[in-house]
């Protein structure tokens, strides 16, 4: 169990995680943002206009290839510096205890987020983009084209008051 630099709010449950990990990864950037501080960042990408940078390792720059076709990105990254192993969370938005799975928190078993970013343009091994919500220098696990053909569903919907317990 790691409560990370951000520790856990009264009334949330930690999971305890193995001692080993199931899987490896090999981070292939970082992204530089404005965020230096957690209370800095926005709550989601479309909360901010700022233009973050995207810098791909040199080893995998030759991925980058025909990017500049691509409109939008989903960016894939790992928040290294959140609290790891959160089951149940009492965010501050909500009236009582919400499950991980169902909340966007970084705050998790795995601490993977995504967001769907505006590509600005490229220049060599570095991305210009508009829609991050990270605190500057996080580790970039992997970079998708975004099809609005198969990754957007309109009729997707979040109860946010949650029947279950």
């Amino acid at each position: 169990m790691d409560a990370g630099e951000f520790g856990i709010r009264p009334g949330e449950e930690m999971a305890a995680l193995p001692a080993t990990f199931d899987a490896g990864l090999h981070f292939i950037g970082r992204l530089r943002t404005p965020w230096r501080d957690r209370s800095d960042c926005p709550k989601n990408g479309l909360q901010t206009d700022d233009v973050c940078t995207v810098e791909v390792d040199p080893a995998c720059a030759a991925g980058l290839r025909n990017i500049t076709g691509c409109t939008h990105l989903i960016l894939l990254y790992w928040m290294d510096r959140a609290t790891r192993g959160l089951l149940v969370q009492q965010p501050r938005h909500a009236d009582g205890p919400r499950g991980t799975f169902s909340l966007r928190s970084p705050a998790r078993p795995n601490p993977i987020a995504l967001s769907v970013v505006e590509l600005i343009g490229r220049e060599g091994d570095t991305l210009r983009v508009r829609g991050l919500d990270c605190l500057d220098g996080t580790p970039l696990l992997d970079i998708k084209p975004y099809y609005a053909s198969t990754d957007a569903r309109p009729e997707a919907r979040v109860d946010r008051a949650g029947a279950e317990p």
